[in-house]
Parts: structure tokens; C-alpha cells; sequence
């Protein structure tokens, strides 16, 4: 008993998982070790396992006098218990033990051999009254602005068109984080600029036509200029984000990763970025003698190229959109011209865009809807957009805000780490804003852009935070669908119904199932709806396993196919069966010839009661996680966030949290915002929520200082980079337990 004290110690249950589990709180000497603590936890274990016969499922050790006693001088039990359970007890040492003693989880689900195929499961649904999970943006239509899209079937020529016939037009306005516009460009402007760099990347940089060229720039309109440069020069553009000098060690190997996947020719870049790539410091983590020709566009000669490019057909590359996907996976994709006018003139009639119109945008300019918004859309709809860099909302919160009431914006397109950014900071500060003059009456929507489930309760504090500033609750709007196969989902402009919220069954989605259920029902789960879909995109709902077309209301991949889709992946290995597969996928029954996108996120699409424009129902799209990310356990399909969303409401010290499987261990790292007595609180209550909510056994919890959980660009948790460093010993934990 050298280790604690021998009257100290208290034993109670706790009720977790339909049972009564045994815990057991001692108060340990000040002169035990930490190897002592845990010797004798498992001699305590064995003993009480070979004695009583029954597992323990809780040890915790706490610093001498620091139990609660009666006014006798004893432990007060249930004052302990309470401390346990409200996670005050502050431990010094834990053990938990909940796979040894929770012998009541539900049997693991085998999945059965399904001997039904997809012809029977479509003719089921049809007999059954059920239709086909389909939805549909509306008619993309006959061209409206016929003169302007026969001449310019191509971006390059709508530039050219309107430098000639609006040239003082301002298409972009750039703001810094006082809000000042630092730089315009107007339609001339713009295009004596391209003319410029087009006229050095033949000169300079001897390309030859359909070669790569990386742009590598921070936000803002050089990025653009050089886009269209490229363009001119008949290159084909892939833009990077620029690697962060304070942090060349881990950004830069990116960079140089996809100049060597693209293959790129050129780099064109700043003359800060120039000095940087040729460091002694950017030495030390890449190869610098072997960049492509990299070319310096601060101050170019003003020349004009002998004649600008004209691509031969509408199907050749216009640009190659390189990201990293939260499984930390880097994939570019090809984007041909025609998709390029499809997807912008979608975007046009969703939004309604036209020149007099203002769009305020605070998205990062590098891959996917956020470079579209920031490069294209503008020169083909002729709107002026006004471009906030999200890294400046890091030092001026209000930027975005009051960007939206001095401007007096209608429509503004943002991330959820720019929603998240203004919740978290500026909740507080809503009377300051208004006392400064701040009104959001003119916001009529906003348009997130995100490849994940919509966060319905960032959302909904956003909404409910800054509607004393005037910002009506409506249309704060659902985000884009999946990325890869191009968003197919955007709700903008006054078209479609608002978004529609349905409350699901957690239990059946474990199943691959949808059961609806009404509001407030235990383990229901509320979904919000992603936005109206874009004209001329048609999606589907797909059996992952069998192709064959799902009914409505019911769960599976969700497939896409529209004019705007990506040609296929830019692989350097040409493993085309992987590129037809994701990109050219027939289903196995029903309409066999539409060519279907496969979007890899799990979803459904449920008939509403509300109508569309054209006065007919309206058919919802439910996107509920990626394939990708979900994890197997125990026969069963969990999404991370359902369970991370748990874990974060177990304590007021949890901030965010990940989760992910290692082995066949469930792991749950846990950011620790309160002081580092909480930190080993964490581990029962988090052990506990997971297994009453989620029927799962955590393996490890780890508990982190905020900020460890790797976040992309885009707002979305990293969690296989996360997995990466806890396996590489590289976190740096406050605390670590492993559950026996």
C-alpha cells in the first residue's frame, strides 16, 4: 500500500451502457512514482478480477487531500461520484478498462451476401410506389446573350470582347485587411496585362503550346492577370498556393510535389516568391537547383505577343485544378474549356450575374469553386467582384462583415473557416459593430463553399449572432457539393425553395439506411439540405457496391452528371481504368448510356412538400460524409463528425477533436482549451459519451494543446495527416491514455 493511502480510497458505480460499471478513486502519496501508480492499479486489477470476479471499469489515482470528505473525516462517496461525472476530480493517473468489462455491445453486424441485384432492387422500388432517388438543377436552356457565347465559346476570346467594347469596366477590386482596395483591375487593364505575360512565357520561357505552367501567387489579381496569360500563350494553368516563408519546411515540399506531378515547364511567380524559392532555407527542405524556368511578372516590358491562342476545339485542357483531399490525398484534375463555359454559365443564371452586379468573395483562390469565383466568373458574366484574401480576416475579423455593409452586397461566397472565424471572434462584439454603422439588411445570400456534410449548427449561430446587424435568417446557404466531380449544388439568387432541414436516425445510417425521424427523437441526427442545384446538373443516388439506381429516401453514393464534370484526372502514370471509373461511370441498370461522375460522398435526395420555380415539388440533396473518410467498425458505417460532435459536448475544456482507426482501435484526439488539471478528466467522459452514443469501445484518447488538429484551407480536419503524426510520435500530447 506504499502507493496510496490505506482509508482514502473511494468505490462507487457509475451507469454507462444499460449496466452498472465499478470505479475506483484513491488518493496517492505524493512520494509514489508513476511506475509505482501503474504497478499497482494492476495488481489492484488482477486481484479484484480473481477475487469478486468482476472487471473494473475505472482506476483513477488523485493527489493527496483532494477527495471530498464528510464532516466525520471519511470520503464523501457520492460527492466523489458526482466529481467523477461532472469531470472535477482532476486525477493525476487513470486507467480505464472498458474493453475487459463492457461485455454488452451488440453483436458486430456481418454483412450479408446481398442476393439481390440491382434490377430487382429498382423493380422492388417501383412496385412498392417508391421513385428513383434522382434530382435535377433546372434547364441550363437555349443561350440567352447568344451574341456574346457564339463568338466566345472560350474565356480567353470573352476577355478579349470585353476589353474591346466595355474597357474601363472594373471586373476586380482587391481589398487588404483595412479594407482598402489595393489594387483594381479593369477589362483593359486586365487584358494588357496578359498580353504581357503571354509575350514573356514565349520569350522567356520558350513554352510551346499545351505545355503546363504553374502560377504560384498569393490572393490577388496578379494570379488572375497570369491565368489569362497563360491562356493567351495556349498554356495550360495549374495554380498553387505559395509555400508560407515562415513555414518552408512543411509548405514547400507541396509546391514542389505537384511542379513535378504537372510536370510543369514554367513557374510563374512574384518577385518576393522568387527570392524565396532560390533560399537557403527553401534549400533545406527541396531540391533548388532543378525548378523549371521561373519567371519574375512584377515588372514586365510592355510588349504584345505576335498573336494570341485560340484552342482548335472546346474539349482541350483550358486548366489543371490541383488540391489536397482531407485523406491527404493530392489529386489534379482536368478541366476542359467547354466545362469551363458550362459551369460558369451555370453559375450565371443560379446567381443571376450581370454587370452591374457586385459579389463579395472571401474563399481561397487555389482549386475547386473557390478559383472559379475568383478567376473566371467575372470575365464571363461581367460582374465586378470584390476579392477578400481569408488570411487578412486573421488580423481584421470585421473585414468580411463590414465589407458586406459598406459595399452593400447582395450575394457573398465564403468558407466555413470564415463563418467559424467571425462566430467565434466577433460573437461578442455584435454592439460595437452596430454602434460603428455595420448593417448586413442587404445580404440576400451567402453561399458556402465546402466538400463536407453543411454545418447546420455553425450555420444556424452565424445566422442567429449577427441578426441584430440586419442579417435576415433565411438564405445563409447550404454549401457545394463533393469537389472532385465539380460542386453540382450552390444556392444563390432567389430561385428554389430555402433550404430544407430533416431529422435521421443515427442507428440506421450505422446500416447504410435512412429512417426519418421528427425533431428531437433520442439519437436523431439533423441534416441540412445542400443548396439549390445548379442548372443543366442531374444527380443520382447509387448502390456504391452494385451500381444499380436507389429509391428515394434511401442512402448511397451520390453520382453526377452535368456538361461542367472535369475530363478525368491528370495522372502522370496514365492509370486510365482508375480515371474512366471515377469520371465515365455507366449504372448497371435502368438508363445504361448517361456517362455518371462518381462524387465518392454518401447521401439522399427526399422529395419535399415545398415547391421549385417551376411550380413542381422540390427534390432535397442530403450529403452526409465522404466514402472516403467513414470508418468500419464493428461490421458497421460511422462518419467521424457524428462521433467528434459527441466528444466535444462530453466537457466545456474539449475544443475540437478528430477521430480515426489504427488498427482496429478506435482513436480519439482531443484539443484541451482549459487548464491541464482537466486533461485526464477527458478520458472517462469521452470513453463514456462515445460508448452510450455510438456503441464503441475507445481504444486511445489523446489529449492535445489546441491547434494540433491539422485544418485545410477549405476548414476541414486533416484526419489522416493527424493519424500520420500520432503514429510518427510526432503530436507532442498532454496526455495519453490507453483503454485495457
Amino acid at each position: 500500500m506504499k502507493t496510496v493511502y490505506r482509508g482514502r480510497i473511494a468505490v462507487f458505480s457509475v451507469t454507462v451502457f444499460y449496466d452498472e460499471r465499478i470505479v475506483i478513486v484513491a488518493e496517492q502519496r505524493p512520494d509514489a512514482s508513476e511506475e509505482d501508480s501503474f504497478q499497482w492499479m494492476s495488481r489492484v486489477l488482477q486481484a479484484i478480477d480473481s477475487i469478486h470476479q468482476v472487471g473494473l471499469y475505472c482506476l483513477a489515482l488523485v493527489p493527496a487531500n483532494t477527495l471530498p470528505k464528510t464532516p466525520l473525516g471519511g470520503i464523501h462517496v457520492s460527492e466523489t461520484k458526482q466529481h467523477f461525472l461532472d469531470g472535477h476530480l482532476h486525477p493525476c493517473n487513470i486507467l480505464m478498462c472498458p474493453h475487459t468489462c463492457v461485455t454488452n455491445l451488440p453483436k458486430p453486424r456481418q454483412k450479408q451476401p446481398v442476393g439481390v441485384g440491382p434490377a430487382s432492387i429498382m423493380v422492388g422500388n417501383l412496385v412498392a410506389g417508391k421513385r428513383i432517388a434522382q434530382a435535377a438543377g433546372r434547364e441550363l436552356g437555349l443561350i440567352d446573350d447568344q451574341e456574346l457565347v457564339r463568338k466566345h465559346q472560350y474565356l480567353a476570346e470573352a476577355l478579349q470582347w470585353r476589353a474591346s467594347s466595355d474597357p474601363d469596366h472594373v471586373l476586380f477590386v482587391l481589398l487588404n485587411a483595412k479594407g482598402v482596395a489595393v489594387s483594381t483591375a479593369s477589362c483593359v487593364q486586365l487584358h494588357k496585362r496578359a498580353e504581357r505575360i503571354a509575350s514573356a512565357l514565349m520569350e522567356k520561357g520558350s513554352i510551346n503550346t499545351g505545355d503546363n505552367v504553374v502560377l504560384l501567387y498569393p490572393p490577388g489579381i496578379d494570379l488572375i492577370a497570369s491565368f489569362y496569360g497563360c491562356l493567351y500563350a495556349g498554356c495550360v494553368p495549374a495554380t498553387v498556393r505559395p509555400p508560407h516563408p515562415q513555414n518552408l519546411a512543411a509548405t514547400l515540399p507541396t509546391v514542389r510535389m505537384i511542379i513535378d506531378v504537372s510536370k510543369a515547364a514554367c513557374i510563374l511567380t512574384t518577385q518576393a516568391l522568387v527570392r524565396i524559392l532560390r533560399s537557403k532555407e527553401a534549400a533545406a527542405s527541396v531540391n533548388i537547383k532543378t525548378w523549371p524556368t521561373i519567371i519574375d511578372t512584377d515588372d514586365l516590358p510592355r510588349r504584345r505577343p505576335p498573336q494570341l491562342y485560340k484552342p482548335p476545339t472546346a474539349e482541350m485542357l483550358a486548366y489543371l485544378d490541383f488540391s489536397v483531399s482531407t485523406t491527404g490525398m493530392l489529386t489534379g484534375v482536368k478541366v476542359s474549356h467547354a466545362a469551363v463555359s458550362a459551369l460558369c454559365r451555370s453559375i450565371k443564371l443560379q446567381c443571376e450575374l450581370y454587370s452591374t452586379r457586385q459579389v463579395a468573395i472571401c474563399l481561397d483562390p487555389y482549386c475547386g469553386l473557390g478559383f472559379v469565383m475568383w478567376c473566371l466568373c467575372s470575365v464571363y458574366s461581367g460582374h465586378q467582384s470584390i476579392l477578400i484574401p481569408p488570411l487578412e480576416l486573421e488580423s481584421a475579423l470585421p473585414l468580411w462583415l463590414s465589407t458586406l455593409s459598406q459595399y452593400r452586397i447582395r450575394d457573398t461566397f465564403c468558407s466555413y473557416s470564415v463563418m467559424e472565424l467571425c462566430t467565434k471572434g466577433l460573437g461578442t462584439q455584435t454592439e460595437t459593430l452596430k454602434a460603428r454603422g455595420l448593417n448586413l439588411t442587404c445580404v440576400r445570400s451567402c453561399v458556402v463553399i465546402a466538400e463536407e456534410r453543411p454545418r447546420l449548427a455553425l450555420t444556424q449561430s452565424f445566422s442567429k449572432l449577427f441578426k441584430d446587424l440586419g442579417l435576415s435568417p433565411g438564405p445563409s446557404a447550404p454549401p457545394s457539393g463533393p469537389g472532385s466531380t465539380w460542386p453540382s449544388a450552390c444556392r444563390c439568387g432567389t430561385a428554389g425553395p430555402d433550404p430544407s432541414i430533416v431529422y435521421v436516425d443515427m442507428k440506421s445510417l450505422r446500416h447504410d439506411r435512412v429512417r426519418l425521424v421528427e425533431r428531437g427523437a433520442p439519437q436523431s441526427l439533423p441534416l441540412m439540405e445542400s443548396g439549390t442545384i445548379l442548372p443543366g446538373v442531374r444527380v443520382i443516388i447509387v448502390n456504391p457496391e452494385t451500381r444499380g439506381p436507389l429509391g428515394d429516401s434511401h442512402l448511397g453514393e451520390i453520382w453526377v452528371n452535368s456538361p461542367h464534370s472535369a475530363s478525368g484526372y491528370y495522372t502522370i502514370y496514365g492509370e486510365e481504368s482508375l480515371q474512366a471509373d471515377h469520371f465515365n461511370t455507366k449504372l448497371s441498370f435502368g438508363d445504361p448510356h448517361t456517362l455518371w461522375a462518381r462524387t465518392g460522398y454518401l447521401g439522399f435526395v427526399k422529395r419535399t412538400e415545398l415547391l421549385d420555380a417551376s411550380g413542381d415539388r422540390h427534390d432535397a440533396l442530403f450529403v452526409v460524409g465522404s466514402l472516403d473518410e467513414t470508418l468500419e467498425l464493428r461490421g458497421l458505417r460511422y462518419h467521424p463528425i457524428d462521433i467528434e460532435t459527441s466528444v466535444s459536448r462530453a466537457h466545456r475544456s474539449i475544443g475540437e477533436s478528430a477521430v480515426f482507426t489504427w488498427t482496429n482501435l478506435l482513436v480519439v484526439v482531443s484539443e484541451l482549451c482549459g487548464s491541464e488539471q482537466d486533461a485526464l478528466d477527458l478520458v472517462p467522459l469521452v470513453t463514456n459519451v462515445v460508448l452510450e452514443e455510438h456503441h464503441l469501445i475507445v481504444g486511445v484518447v489523446v489529449v492535445v494543446d489546441p491547434g494540433v488538429i491539422p485544418i485545410n484551407s477549405r476548414g476541414e480536419k486533416q484526419r489522416m495527416h493527424l493519424r500520420d503524426s500520432f503514429l510518427a510520435d510526432q503530436l507532442d500530447p498532454i496526455y495519453v491514455a490507453y483503454n485495457m
